[in-house]
């Protein structure tokens, strides 16, 4: 496990490699998962434009705890109101979903900062071909009333507009 832990973003990287990484992240302990995530921490924008690291991105938000998940969500969206490494995910064929996973795996308060930063590039978006993807999503879920469509254990479901939300 210590050589795994040691090579976290050279194993990310390789087609093969980053499946120990996902699998750690999915199946090993907390400090564990911890570690991959801080290791990670500071290029989070590199590894989502990366094939493989970018799945390993996406293991990190949907298992880490709450305290990481917000490391990973401020490196998204950078220093400045610009949100240039939100911006420049949204339209990578990558990074991409690792943003989808984001808004899928965040908490509402989190949820609500994302979705106000990217409507503003919406229209621009609309121009790439992965940016769509976001697009796509973000209508979703404003359609939904900000709420998020998808399966959540051990929450009531209420319909609105035929489709099932949880909030």
């Amino acid at each position: 496990m210590e050589e795994i832990l040691r090579s976290t973003c050279i194993l990310a990287q390789d087609q093969y490699g980053n499946y120990v990484v996902q699998h750690v992240l999915e199946h090993g302990r907390d400090h564990e998962r911890k570690e991959i995530i801080t290791k990670l921490a500071g290029q989070i924008v590199q590894m989502s434009q990366h094939k493989f690291a970018s799945n390993v991105v996406e293991k990190c938000l949907e298992f880490g705890g709450p305290a990481e998940r917000q490391i990973l969500i401020n490196e998204m969206l950078g220093h400045t109101d610009e949100n240039e490494p939100l911006q420049a995910m949204m339209k990578d064929q990558f990074a991409n979903y690792v943003v989808q996973k984001v808004l899928e795996t965040c908490d509402e308060a989190q949820r609500e900062l994302l979705l106000a930063r990217i409507r503003v590039h919406l229209h621009a978006l609309k121009k790439y071909t992965y940016g769509k993807h976001i697009v796509a999503r973000v209508e979703k879920l404003i359609a939904a009333g900000g709420k998020l469509c998808l399966l959540r254990p051990f929450a009531l479901p209420e319909v609105s507009n035929d489709i099932l939300c949880w909030s």
